[in-house]
């Protein structure tokens, strides 16, 4: 859904467009379409029945876009949850926040245990952000890309797959040149 991209701050107010089906008897259905919330009526319900599912459906998909919405408390909580899953909950850092970065989809300052991760992957799969998140956390024990930091990274279940994930999206952007050293073991 595009409309993740703008910020949740107040109510969200998409242009709604009620649409009554002749297929449809009793259900409510809506979706987001070019930033217009669209909600699927029957076509026998009375317009103000349609007004207030309108108006739940809103609210419904206003939760969802809130709870998927990026921020840097969310992504300290993943660091966490893996930090204690792959690491043993041995490692600490100061600050795992997004950044902008251009071509990277993250960087990790071992010294001074910063982790950013670029604003890109928010909206990638949680199990790709998750895998990003593990590679940079792996930099606060490794700082290279030796066999001691991809024995960590290797940890995290999808990690080939998140690899291959990551290689695609940069390969069909053109962005893969270069950085592949930072994707393979």
């Amino acid at each position: 859904m595009a409309i993740q991209e703008q910020e949740l701050s107040g109510p969200w107010q998409p242009p709604v467009r009620v649409i009554g089906s002749r297929r449809r008897r009793r259900t409510v259905q809506a979706r987001l379409r070019s930033g217009v919330l669209e909600v699927l009526v029957p076509e026998s319900m009375p317009e103000r029945e349609r007004l207030r599912w309108a108006g739940i459906m809103r609210a419904r998909i206003e939760r969802q876009l809130q709870r998927a919405q990026p921020t840097d408390n969310r992504l300290e909580e993943r660091a966490q949850a893996l930090n204690r899953r792959i690491f043993g909950g041995r490692l600490r850092w100061n600050s795992v926040s997004f950044a902008e970065q251009g071509r990277r989809w993250g960087s990790c300052s071992y010294t001074a245990g910063v982790v950013r991760i670029s604003h890109r992957a928010a909206k990638l799969p949680s199990w790709v952000l998750d895998y990003l998140l593990v590679h940079e956390l792996a930099h606060l024990e490794h700082a290279d890309h030796g066999p001691a930091f991809w024995e960590l990274v290797m940890r995290f279940p999808m990690a080939e797959r998140a690899r291959g994930y990551l290689m695609a999206i940069d390969h069909g952007f053109g962005e893969g040149e270069g950085e592949e050293e930072t994707l393979r073991p």
